[in-house]
């Protein structure tokens, strides 16, 4: 792909720029002056004239022709690379994506890319990070050494050995492995070994993880493991810190790159290895612009650099099961707690007979008494942060609503404010009421702040720690709290689902779960899959070293049937249930699915928009059911009125055909001038 695109530069003269912007074709222009034509090779950035702008375009190919005359075609104004900063694999990676996901190739390559490189930075003035230098020198010769000294050697059980062979097995040749390990398993020695292994035969490792939050956990255990050059991405990184880390990730320094998805298209000098650990996660589905699956694309960087894919994940996602089921995927199990570990027991609190103060039953309360007189840590688990979800006047039943979204503003205590969760619209908290004008205002249920001040006049003089996304924004706010629990300055920790990811805490012995009930009666059809996956997921924070774990799960159905058979049977038996449902259902993974979305001030436009899309997809698409447009199930969002339009086929070909054939239609529409729209293929959430 990267061989020169023509030698003869007087015959094909202008240049296929792809240029980042929502347009889905290339633009045509005259190479620069005195171009040596060697220099023409596929994925150059070109700076380039693009209307009254400058823009960084991408090379996609040469030819001697074009549909407009060249006197009317504008000249680039430089080549800005002497060779193509990705390589073939990653290159070919993009030019899929911008397949699958239909999103326009620019956007697309330019995704990929560190900032600075976007914006234009003379690759041919790049050097080294110099405060790297030195520090990486030193370490190369420790390449291939484990670093034993700095982490004692854990003894391995069967099947982790079991499963590191057939690993290491397969490094020279692209296999997708699904590693499911119950909870406190050790997934991540397994990762280890196989790691060390593939830096043995002198390669890289890309470690893709769900969120920042687990970075440093995992940066920890790396460090302390390997002495050889590491580093991360993340959003929280600096322009010039990203920089640094993909030119080393590129250049082959780094031998070991940890990150969150958009560290999937990083450039390896030598790959040898892709590690998905929580592939199940949400997070790893990009949900603004490129809407791409991070795991979907692992799998096929995997295939083109020809090295094994480890997807990892105690619960892991009905898409990968089915894969396994398939053969697609080799499934390895770790079905047994790694060294002493047990897992924990369960039972059930029956909220219907229970009286409550601010959610906690006195049952709950007992049992965390017991836990802290032995000195275990307590976990609590409440997926809302805040301090009350309702505010509501006691005298006429007016509730706070967000002006923008129609839905419940949140109470915040600490400072005192509202808060609507779906646009991050924020006001003072109402003195009165704004109806009847009364004072009796009232904050109904409980937030994450709520219960952490409840505690406090239980347990007054117990150490207590809440997680959640209002104490975690500060930079090295989440590695403080995490450091206050490991070194057993807090005995309780209060949080959200930012707790249940991954997270080794030895000390908890106790995990409460304060509202089970939520994912139950859901209008979306992945609600049960995610429930599963949240509830084992933060049971397995208890148990987890050589004292035993108790779970404590308050919920108003205790006799729920799926609710019993997910705690009795295990998650890898609950998911058999629910993809028997999806197949008589005809839903994912028995059937594919796009989403189009479509947004407006007016509730008019968006609706008009997509009701044109589905005529024009009903003169292509046959096979494929065409449902809506219907309002999201959010339909008001920061002040824009939000329609759907849901494309489900039995067959990927058949709606990747479809889509290919409209899309390009659609973006010329005059009602898509009014719109925000967009395409999800695979969704993740129907909203």
């Amino acid at each position: 792909m990267s061989d020169t695109l023509d030698k003869d530069l007087n015959e094909k003269n202008i240049l296929k720029i792809a240029i980042p912007a929502p347009l889905h074709q290339y633009f045509d222009y005259l190479a620069p002056i005195n171009v040596d034509s060697a220099q023409l090779k596929k994925g150059l950035r070109v700076l380039v004239p693009f209307g009254k702008q400058k823009k960084i375009g991408f090379l996609m190919g040469t030819s001697a022709s074009s549909v407009w005359p060249k006197f009317q075609l504008k000249q680039a104004f430089a080549i800005l690379d002497e060779q193509p900063l990705l390589p073939d694999s990653i290159q070919q990676l993009l030019e899929w994506t911008s397949r699958y996901y239909h999103c326009p190739i620019g956007e697309v390559f330019a995704n990929a890319l560190p900032k600075a490189l976007r914006i234009g930075k003379d690759t041919k003035k790049l050097k080294y990070p110099i405060k790297l230098t030195k520090e990486i020198n030193k370490q190369e010769e420790l390449v291939v050494k484990n670093n034993s000294n700095l982490s004692e050697k854990i003894r391995l059980n069967y099947h982790q050995q079991q499963s590191i062979k057939s690993i290491i097995n397969s490094l020279d040749k692209f296999q997708a492995f699904l590693l499911n390990g119950v909870t406190g398993s050790g997934k991540t020695e397994v990762y280890l070994e196989v790691i060390q292994a593939v830096l043995e035969q002198e390669k890289q490792a890309l470690v893709l993880v769900p969120e920042i939050g687990l970075t440093p956990q995992m940066l920890t255990r790396f460090r302390n493991r390997f002495s050889v050059p590491l580093v991360l991405f993340h959003s929280k990184l600096t322009d010039k810190q990203r920089l640094e880390n993909w030119l080393l990730s590129k250049s082959g320094h780094a031998f070991i790159i940890i990150g969150t998805r958009s560290a999937l298209f990083t450039p390896l000098l030598h790959p040898g290895v892709i590690i998905i650990d929580e592939e199940h996660d949400n997070s790893f589905k990009q949900q603004t612009g490129l809407r791409y699956h991070a795991r979907d694309l692992a799998l096929v960087r995997g295939r083109l650099e020809n090295i094994p894919v480890i997807l990892g994940s105690a619960t892991a996602s009905l898409e990968s099961i089915f894969n396994a089921k398939q053969n697609r995927y080799q499934i390895l199990h770790l079905p047994e707690r790694a060294g002493p570990a047990i897992q924990p027991t369960f039972h059930f609190i029956d909220l219907r007979y229970q009286k409550l103060d601010q959610g906690f039953s006195p049952l709950l309360l007992q049992n965390m008494e017991k836990h802290l007189q032995k000195q275990g840590q307590i976990l609590l688990f409440l997926n809302r942060r805040g301090f009350s979800p309702v505010i509501i006047c006691h005298e006429c039943g007016w509730t706070a609503d967000c002006e923008h979204c129609e839905q419940k503003m949140n109470f915040h205590k600490k400072p005192a404010h509202l808060q609507c969760h779906y646009c991050g619209f924020r006001r003072p908290l109402d003195v009165r009421c704004p109806a009847c004008q009364s004072q009796q205002l009232l904050a109904l249920g409980q937030g994450t702040q709520r219960l952490e001040l409840t505690l406090q006049k239980y347990f007054p003089d117990v150490g207590i720690v809440r997680i959640d996304r209002d104490n975690t924004q500060r930079i090295g706010s989440l590695d403080k709290l995490l450091k206050n629990i490991h070194e057993g300055e807090s005995q309780i920790l209060i949080g959200t689902q930012m707790l249940a990811k991954g997270h080794h805490f030895p000390n908890v012995t106790l995990v409460g779960i304060l509202e089970a009930d939520n994912g139950l009666f859901s209008a979306d059809f992945r609600a049960l899959e995610h429930t599963g996956q949240l509830l084992t997921q933060v049971s397995g924070r208890s148990g987890r070293a050589n004292k035993p774990g108790e779970v404590w799960i308050q919920t108003y159905y205790p006799d729920h049937p799926l609710l019993k058979f997910l705690l009795e049977q295990g998650y890898l038996n609950f998911s058999e249930v629910l993809l028997k449902e999806r197949k008589v259902s005809l839903l994912p993974p028995y059937s594919y699915l796009a989403v189009i979305h479509a947004e407006a001030l007016s509730s008019a436009y968006p609706l008009t928009f997509l009701d044109e899309v589905k005529n024009q997809a009903k003169l292509v698409g046959k096979e494929v059911s065409l449902l809506g447009p219907v309002p999201s199930l959010h339909p008001r969002r920061a002040g824009y009125y939000r329609y759907q339009l849901l494309l489900q086929a039995k067959t990927r070909n058949d709606l990747q055909s479809l889509l290919e054939q409209i899309i390009k239609p659609i973006s010329l529409f005059s009602s898509s001038r009014r719109v925000r729209w967009s395409l999800d293929v695979d969704p993740i959430e129907l909203f």
